[in-house]
Parts: structure tokens; C-alpha cells; sequence
């Protein structure tokens, strides 16, 4: 008696059955990109704690390699401590990015939906002063914005600001616009829903997740704008930590002590990995959510 064999694609099906392909990929990538951000932002938390040294008085030799006399990553021209300038450096770094990019979605995502949200001339004014601030490098204009109002902190956080919130602007106002010409949207506006209540409970929602997107995907970007800023002089003034500034100080002792200015090279390029794989994650999983 013939006995039927299973077709290709009835075999395809039971290979999968009985070997199912694990998921490794998706959900694991997910959890170890969160946790990166989450030992970060401890770390940048913890840093009074985990700092062995105080990162603005001079602790031992100069120039002592990294493992001699306890510093795990030496000391610098003046004998500072290099780890503990880096953890400064770090959290200083770390948080500041995080701050540009609440500002920016904030302002950028207001104007986003204001403009999708009324459209007629509010839309074209607001687009139009968007693209002027696209209009103009961004790099530059936050160079000049700094050389404006000085060197420090919170005036590199202002200039990073400024040329950050179009991108938002621009993402949120086209989700926007997209989303009003959805079926829901055109009956709740039918049956007498408010401006104020349809931007906030219709359109709002849905273009919160790209914009999220958008902006983790920014972290990395913004650290090395950030690093960028204080390594040509325009972050804070000596002897504060900053990762770019520390490096640019020290590039003189490349050559012989090549660990005073790669260290806290080191440390951004870490931060904006972190930064870039949290992005990627975050994209994944809104994509398979």
C-alpha cells in the first residue's frame, strides 16, 4: 500500500512545530539595551558615591600610568584623579543629554501639535519659523548662541536646546497631520469635539511613540554635540569635569601619556554607544508592540 509522503510545505510547518526558532533576538537585544540605560543612569546617579577621588583637587603624581598607586586610569597633568573626572564627566554628560531632549520634545512637540492641530495660516507661520531654524547649521548656530552668552553649563544646554526642538516640531506636526485624516478623528470632530480635547485625546497619543523613538535614537547624537561643544572651549570653565573638554586640555600628552585624553574619549564614546543601542531597542519594541 503507497503511503503518502508530506508535502514540502506540510514539513516546513511540523519543523517548526517541533523546533521552534527561540526568540532571542528581539527580546533579549530589548532587555540588555534597557539595562544599559538603567546601569548608566545609576552610575550617573551614584557617581558621589563611586568617585574614589574629588575630581577637582589634585590627588597624587602627575601623569602616574593607569593600576600605579591605586588609580585605575592614572592622573592627569595636575595629578587629578582621571576616573574620577570621567564619572563626573559622564553623569554631567549623560544628564544633560537627557535634559536637551525633554526640552526639545517639549517646545518642538507643542508647536507640532498646535500647528497640525489648527492648520490654515497658525500651521504655515509656525512651519515657516521652523524651517528657518532648519534652515540655519546647527552646529553653528549653537556655537554662536554659547559665544553669546558665555561659557557654562546651562547656557550649552540652552544653545543644544535651540537647534534641537525643529526636528520634534517637524516629526510631530506630520503625525499629526496624518492622524486627522483618520476615520475616528473625522467623527469625533462630526460629533462636536473641541480643538483642545481632540489635539489631546486623539492626536496627541498617536504621535507620542515616533516622537519618543526619535528623540532615544537623538541621545547618542546629543552627547557627542554636547562632548563637541566642550571640547572647543565652550562648555564649562576649568577645572570643571567634562569629558570633551578634558580631552581637548590634555591632547599635548598624546604621544607619551596617551591615557590623560583618551580616557575621557572612552567615556563618550561608551555614553553615545548606550545611547544608540537604547534608541535602537526602543524602536523595536514599539514596532513589535
Amino acid at each position: 500500500m503507497a503511503v503518502a509522503l508530506p508535502t514540502a510545505p506540510l514539513l516546513a510547518q511540523r519543523g517548526r512545530r517541533l523546533l521552534p526558532l527561540p526568540r532571542f533576538g528581539s527580546a533579549t537585544a530589548n532587555w540588555i539595551g534597557f539595562s544599559l540605560v538603567l546601569v548608566v543612569t545609576m552610575i550617573a546617579v551614584a557617581v558621589p558615591v563611586l568617585a574614589p577621588h574629588d575630581p577637582l583637587l589634585p590627588v597624587g603624581m602627575p601623569l602616574q600610568a593607569p593600576g600605579r598607586n591605586g588609580f585605575l586610569l592614572g592622573t592627569d597633568s595636575v595629578g587629578r584623579d582621571i576616573l574620577s573626572r570621567v564619572l563626573y564627566g559622564v553623569r554631567s554628560s549623560w544628564f544633560a543629554a537627557l535634559v536637551v531632549v525633554a526640552v526639545g520634545l517639549f517646545i518642538g512637540g507643542l508647536v507640532g501639535l498646535i500647528a497640525g492641530t489648527a492648520g490654515g495660516w497658525l500651521d504655515s507661520l509656525l512651519m515657516r519659523i521652523t524651517d528657518g531654524f532648519l534652515a540655519l547649521p546647527a552646529p553653528v548656530l549653537a556655537i554662536a548662541v554659547v559665544a553669546a552668552l558665555g561659557p557654562g553649563f546651562v547656557h550649552t544646554l540652552i544653545a543644544v536646546s535651540i537647534v534641537w526642538w525643529p526636528f520634534y516640531a517637524r516629526l510631530v506636526r506630520g503625525e499629526v497631520a496624518r492622524l486627522a485624516a483618520r476615520p475616528h478623528v473625522e467623527a469625533a470632530k462630526l460629533a462636536g469635539v473641541g480643538r483642545f480635547r481632540l489635539a489631546g485625546r486623539h492626536l496627541l497619543p498617536g504621535a507620542v511613540p515616533n516622537a519618543l523613538v526619535a528623540a532615544s535614537l537623538d541621545i547618542g547624537a546629543l552627547i557627542l554635540t554636547l562632548a563637541a561643544l566642550s571640547f572647543l572651549g565652550l562648555g564649562q570653565p576649568q577645572p570643571a569635569p567634562e569629558l570633551g573638554a578634558d580631552s581637548a586640555r590634555n591632547l599635548s600628552f598624546f604621544l607619551q601619556q596617551w591615557w590623560v585624553p583618551v580616557m575621557p574619549g572612552l567615556g563618550v564614546l561608551l555614553l553615545a554607544l548606550v545611547g544608540n543601542i537604547s534608541g535602537d531597542c526602543l524602536r523595536n519594541l514599539i514596532k513589535t508592540s
